[in-house]
């Protein structure tokens, strides 16, 4: 049986392989320690069909080492363990070309797969090799992700994505003993969604299904293809369009168009988590204590979604949007913090206020930790005035309440309490 024309097109050599030159490039990192043999652990971050595995096997191949590979989809921590040992028993154990071991979509690794790693890389056993789609801030655990270089892999431009059809027209054995014509490409890149290895199998079961003679058309195109495939590219350039589209329609409080780009990320198989995730992000910082409860339902919508997947998440995706679409917003606590980190940054470590530092011990009391402090719930309606910012910044405002209901309310609370000293 053949192999399909994405494997029998698989690249052998770094200069066979198509697209990500800030990777590769003449002056691309990964090229440079390829060279050298000097090859670190490493995360691959990108969409489906850029060439993770592919690269990962080039790299194994230029770097003569041994390959193992493991899919996090059908391996757990004794396959994990297996092959580790495999890997101390193979040559070149303590030397710079420690076998290679590549794990396919390592975000769907536990939390103790992830773990049983962990050895393996720090001694050098292994060098790993992840795959994933999704973020790996979110997705790998930290440990891990502090000994492993982020690489990101770019969705494949379409002047790539033409080169490699023609690439497949010229050298493939069996695509370049037709004759083929590409009159058109629209179609084949659309439905692809960017992922070479989709278009290379839709290229192939067009061509193969027709005689000799082929002309490619978008007709043709999707009548062979018997599927509406809505375009989503869930890590591409489209991918950010969309999520911008959908948090500037909450943001604008349009739950209408929030709705539809919800619907768009859903039918484009968008991850659940990375919408609710936005979702609670949102809460904070465009609504925030304009409306807390805000948070509290995004929240709730986080961990219920992750509980019910989809298709009945969407329900609750939907019922989580159109709230937050639908609140009264403030940025108030997102300028806040803003503020607070660009002071803090031109301050430096400032001194904590005598009064208000801990005095677990005797020798602090006696130092004057904690002296002068006022128990604010001594005082009448729990408010005592008191310094609480380092000497050199006391007085400086970096929270300022929205103009809406609950913060003009927050504002008329601090003034009582303040009065002129942060000139609410």
């Amino acid at each position: 049986m053949n192999q399909p024309l994405a494997e029998r097109l698989r690249p052998k050599t770094l200069d066979d392989y198509l697209s990500q030159p800030h990777l590769i490039g003449e002056n691309g990192p990964l090229r440079k320690q390829i060279k050298q043999g000097m090859i670190p652990s490493m995360i691959f971050w990108g969409p489906p069909g850029v060439g993770k595995t592919t690269l990962a096997n080039i790299i194994a191949n230029e770097s003569g080492r041994p390959f193992y590979t493991l899919s996090a989809i059908s391996s757990g921590v004794k396959d994990v363990r297996e092959v580790i040992e495999k890997a101390k028993k193979s040559e070149g154990l303590f030397t710079t070309k420690s076998p290679i071991l590549f794990i396919d979509e390592i975000h769907r690794f536990s939390k103790s797969q992830q773990d049983s790693l962990l050895g393996a890389v720090e001694k050098g056993w292994v060098t790993l090799i992840g795959a994933t789609t999704e973020n790996p801030s979110f997705e790998v655990i930290s440990a891990l992700l502090s000994r492993c270089q982020v690489y990101i892999l770019k969705p494949f431009s379409k002047e790539d994505l033409i080169v490699l059809l023609k690439r497949a027209m010229k050298d493939d054995e069996i695509i370049s003993a037709k004759k083929v014509k590409l009159k058109e490409t629209e179609a084949l890149l659309r439905l692809s969604g960017g992922d070479a290895r989709k278009l290379l199998n839709i290229f192939e079961l067009v061509v193969t299904s027709e005689g000799q003679n082929t002309e490619i058309t978008n007709d043709l195109v999707l009548s062979k293809v018997q599927q509406n495939t809505v375009l989503y590219d869930k890590t591409g350039e489209q991918h950010y369009d969309i999520i911008s589209a959908f948090i500037k329609s909450i943001r604008g409080s349009d739950p209408n168009a929030a709705v539809y780009w919800l619907a768009r990320m859903i039918e484009g198989g968008e991850d659940v988590k990375f919408i609710a995730r936005r979702l609670l992000i949102l809460a904070s910082e465009d609504i925030g204590n304009a409306n807390p409860t805000a948070l509290v339902i995004a929240n709730n919508c986080f961990q219920a979604v992750n509980t019910i997947g989809y298709p009945e998440a969407r329900i609750i995706l939907s019922q989580c949007v159109t709230y937050l679409a639908t609140s009264p917003k403030s940025n108030a606590s997102y300028m806040a913090i803003n503020e607070a980190q660009r002071l803090v940054k031109k301050t430096g470590n400032l001194s904590v206020p005598l009064a208000i530092r801990n005095a677990p011990t005797k020798l602090m009391k006696d130092i004057g930790y904690g002296k002068d402090y006022k128990y604010a719930h001594n005082h009448e309606g729990n408010f005592v005035e008191a310094e609480f910012m380092p000497e050199e910044v006391k007085n400086t405002t970096l929270y300022q309440p929205g103009n809406n209901q609950r913060e003009n309310a927050q504002r008329e609370f601090l003034r009582k309490r303040w009065k002129k000293k942060y000139g609410y």
